[in-house]
């Protein structure tokens, strides 16, 4: 059996206790009424989240604190600001009605209250508002959708590029779930320069899987070479980083005025594409810059890649243990990799190494 549904909470401000009375009894029937002398007791309650109304009916002329006060207030607070706000007013009061409605509260009720026209208009800016919220949510489900679907498009473009390269997917997966590994315990770490917050930590991972999508550009005889590669074979590898990072800034073009998530995400994808080759002392590739201007997920990325490349067998190479890989990471710190981001991977190296194992 479905529970009822829970009735609009409407929320009356009005420093007189007879107006207060007089609105709760035309309410009561259809609506949850709570009430509050005056705007300073109003504002604690919202913002408390002792009371979520999902209208205010608020009079304006009232002690310490008038309604218009009250309505600035909600509309500067993020717990407040959507919530519609209708003026009580008196009846002759018509400039204190222009001047509300120019604040943004969405309408006015006039003194002394006639019961049909106060039911009617709270029953219709409910139904705008919870039209407006449906009309978000739906929004915001279609941003949520299109960007899964980059996401996914993006990673499987990952994984056609290690399958070209002669590798089984896995590398992408593992720099996926180790870069979280990495930024969820650097995201704890007070020492970094800013603090990582959860929303990037998951930006991070999501775009570790793009890092090498410049290789899909690179001709299959130097990619593909079982051997060591010359100098100008070398040369012609480095450059999958500018052509990764040349792919994403256009994917970025295209997705001016799009959602601000979204645009992260792409912005995190370039970093990544165009700067995991970098070294902490200016030595890498392309760009030869140093330390802090490296941006963070790229030098977080380095690390993980060197790890996975080092643990890893490839048709060149066979893979190293876990312990001396720790070693080269460790004394990598202040040259190849940013000293902070290596103290985090020792953290966390246990993890990685149950991870890379479980996903050979």
């Amino acid at each position: 059996m479905s529970s009822a549904k829970a009735r609009d909470i409407i929320l009356i401000v009005d420093d007189i206790e007879t107006n207060r009375a007089i609105l709760e009894e035309i309410l009561k029937d259809k609506y949850e009424t709570v009430s509050a002398e005056n705007g300073m007791v109003a504002m604690s309650l919202m913002l408390s989240g002792s009371v979520r109304p999902s209208i205010v009916l608020l009079d304006i002329m009232m002690p310490e604190m008038d309604g218009y006060e009250v309505l600035e207030m909600m509309k500067n607070n993020v717990l407040t600001e959507r919530v519609p706000v209708v003026f009580i007013t008196a009846a002759d009061a018509e400039s204190n009605e222009t001047k509300g409605l120019g604040r943004g509260a969405v309408d006015y009720i006039s003194k002394p209250f006639n019961p049909e026209i106060v039911l009617a208009r709270v029953a219709t800016h409910l139904r705008l508002h919870h039209y407006s919220e449906r009309l978000e949510l739906m929004v915001q489900e279609k941003v949520e959708e299109l960007v899964r679907s980059k996401e996914k498009m993006l990673e499987t473009m990952a994984n056609i590029i290690e399958c070209r390269n002669l590798e089984s997917g896995n590398h992408v997966k593992r720099t996926k779930e180790l870069m979280r590994i990495l930024a969820e315990c650097l995201n704890e770490n007070p020492s970094m320069e800013r603090c990582i917050t959860e929303a990037e930590v998951d930006i991070m991972a999501k775009s570790a899987p793009l890092h090498d999508i410049g290789k899909i550009s690179i001709s299959d005889t130097v990619l593909l070479k079982p051997g060591r590669l010359t100098m100008e074979e070398f040369e012609v590898m480095k450059t999958h980083t500018t052509l990764g990072g040349a792919m994403i800034k256009l994917m970025i073009f295209d997705n001016e005025g799009g959602d601000e998530a979204d645009d992260k995400y792409l912005e995190c994808c370039y970093d990544i594409a165009m700067f995991h080759h970098e070294r902490w002392d200016g030595k890498g590739y392309p760009s030869g810059i140093s330390g802090e201007d490296i941006p963070l997920p790229a030098r977080l990325l380095s690390l993980v890649d060197v790890y996975d490349a080092l643990v890893s067998e490839r048709v060149y190479k066979s893979a190293i243990p876990h312990s001396k890989a720790v070693t080269i990471i460790r004394d990598g710190a202040g040259t190849q990799f940013d000293g902070k981001v290596v103290d985090a991977f020792l953290h966390v190296e246990d993890r990685f190494k149950e991870y890379a194992e479980f996903h050979k």
